[in-house]
């Protein structure tokens, strides 16, 4: 079982199903998906859609992640994650460019998960993780100050900067109605858990404004404009549509789609972590992976935005007692029923309210605890995540995850180039006790070396950023020797470049009638330098396992080239 690619955690449940789980499920998901109906409303409105799309996405996709899915308590659905990448697609190719970027998103992730990336992802640096996530926080939040404050402006601005030129410029014209909503929904949402931990705030205050809208918009209060002032909310499932693709579109959303995809497999898999750390469950990956390529192929023919997994509403889940995938589906089913008997109560929602929600979405994914954390560790991780976090809120969440990977493997392979060191030893070869040589049970302090043999030891990884350092340290050392010993017993491995370095080392050491033996080569190493043809390049007499036999075979050479 644990070599299947793809089992869903459903298959493991009836064995010993029984109606108290039932029960525990179903009071859960009747929970879950009361708190997903106002995220799943606000997601798709921050996202450019309309509000019961965010609904469809998070039926379907909510219904398919815990169908298929790894984790037997993930809740799937939108996210605040994707409101500003899916913003940014709706504004330059459409809903229809939206459809073909989740798609590719999930045959992407898809791959992923047949592939076998899964535990692959978990690698992402967490600066990363967070300052895309704090970025898109910021994000979020200057997106919601048009409706918290009710400033009226039509045509905001897509980037950050000339948002908030404008907000400044339009500031004075404040609704303070409006703003009375907002900041209102603010204010019951932090204050609900005083009163109840199980009822959601989202939902009191969107009960509680909603009801109080309608009878202020009744008694003449102008101001308020709600959810049916700017949408027609429809309660129908819609027909499967799939636009027209074609190789040009599929290369200029290609970039956006990876985003997607691997801002959903970092988000699900975290989420499946964290569930697992507290119900002592563990998740399967790979099957998670499938699991969401396999609702972001599907949700998009419905006109769905991005699925993921939502720690949010994982842990509602968790701590409402589900333990199975049938509380997720359950979920799914209760928000259905809620769209189509409820769906037109939705018009009466004030937008002011729906911005008070996200502006906590945005404070609770800010992770500023995380970002004090690694301002206050190394210099290399607080760079990562500031300049990831910058390029996030002032340029492209694509083009932060991807300069931000690229600084962090800079710095980690500076890093580990640091950590490798060459020693060149000539005369005699300091020992110790642990070194790959004893022959008996006694320590031996030092090596006499033969005259023209010299020793340079490779104290770490040999691979592209150590390669050059090392030619260097062969030519300072001045006379040419008869013999060089490179004594390998702690490289762990060699990339190309360390290959294709010491074949040349060999072949100028050749023309200089310099012997090359190698000493304490690891069995993995052996077969990499037989596959580089260095085996065969000095012969396997000269490929020693420790330094006694290579200083033997080095003693052996230069006696015979004195005769």
């Amino acid at each position: 079982m644990k070599n299947n690619v793809f089992r869903p955690k459903l298959l493991d449940v009836f064995s010993n199903y029984s109606w108290s789980k039932f029960s525990a499920d179903l009071m859960s998901g009747i929970i879950v998906g009361i708190v997903a109906l106002p995220l799943a409303i606000a997601f798709g409105i921050a996202s450019g859609v309309a509000p019961e799309v965010g609904l469809i996405t998070a039926i379907l996709g909510g219904f398919i992640v815990s169908l298929l899915g790894g984790n037997s308590v993930q809740i799937g659905g939108p996210t605040g994650a994707f409101i500003v990448i899916v913003y940014g697609i709706i504004e330059q190719y459409g809903l229809d460019g939206l459809i073909i970027a989740t798609l590719i998103a999930g045959v992407l992730l898809l791959l992923m998960g047949f592939l076998r990336l899964g535990t692959l992802i978990k690698f992402i640096p967490y600066p990363i993780v967070v300052g895309f996530t704090a970025g898109i926080a910021i994000t979020i939040f200057s997106t919601q100050i048009n409706d918290l404050f009710g400033l009226g402006i039509h045509n905001v601005p897509g980037n950050f900067i000339g948002k908030w030129q404008v907000y400044i410029q339009e500031f004075s014209k404040i609704d303070f109605v409006a703003m009375g909503f907002g900041l209102g929904s603010i204010l019951i949402i932090i204050l609900t858990p005083f009163v109840s931990k199980k009822i959601p705030g989202s939902l009191i205050s969107i009960i509680l404004l909603t009801v109080l809208a309608y009878f202020l918009r009744q008694s003449g209060v102008e101001g308020i404009e709600t959810i049916g002032d700017r949408f027609t909310i429809s309660t129908n499932i819609p027909t499967p549509h799939l636009p027209k693709i074609d190789l040009a579109t599929i290369q200029a959303l290609f970039p956006s789609a990876f985003t997607i995809a691997l801002l959903g497999a970092i988000e699900s898999l975290l989420s499946a972590s964290v569930a697992d750390g507290v119900t002592g469950d563990r998740h399967r990956s790979n099957t998670e992976l499938i699991a969401q390529g396999a609702a972001n192929i599907v949700v998009p023919f419905f006109g769905g935005i991005p699925v993921t997994g939502a720690i949010a509403r994982t842990m509602t889940n968790i701590n409402n007692g589900g333990r199975t995938p049938v509380a997720g589906l359950i979920h799914a089913v209760v928000l259905l029923l809620i769209l189509l008997f409820l769906g037109p109560l939705m018009d009466f929602i004030p937008m002011a309210c729906l911005a008070g929600v996200l502006v906590i979405v945005s404070y609770n994914m800010s992770g500023w605890r995380s970002v004090l954390s690694i301002c206050k560790g190394d210099k290399g991780g607080m760079l990562v995540m500031a300049i990831t976090f910058f390029l996030t809120v002032l340029l492209d969440l694509t083009v932060a995850i991807e300069i931000g990977l690229l600084i962090a493997m800079l710095i980690f392979m500076k890093r580990v180039t640091e950590t490798t060191n060459i020693v060149v030893s000539k005369e005699k070869l300091t020992l110790k006790r642990e070194d790959d040589v004893v022959q008996s049970n006694e320590s031996e302090d030092e090596l006499v070396l033969p005259k023209g043999v010299e020793v340079y030891e490779i104290n770490g990884p040999y691979f592209f950023g150590i390669a050059n350092r090392f030619e260097e340290a062969m030519d300072i050392v001045g006379d040419k020797p008869k013999v060089r010993i490179i004594r390998m017993r702690k490289v762990p491995f060699m990339d190309s470049t360390a290959v294709h370095n010491l074949s040349s080392l060999i072949m100028t050491c050749r023309k200089d009638n310099v012997k090359i033996i190698l000493s304490g080569v690891r069995q993995e190493l052996r077969e990499t330098l037989a596959k580089g043809g260095i085996e065969e390049m000095i012969g396997k007499e000269n490929i020693c396992s420790h330094i006694h036999l290579a200083v033997e075979r080095a003693e052996e050479v230069v006696n015979n080239n004195n005769k």
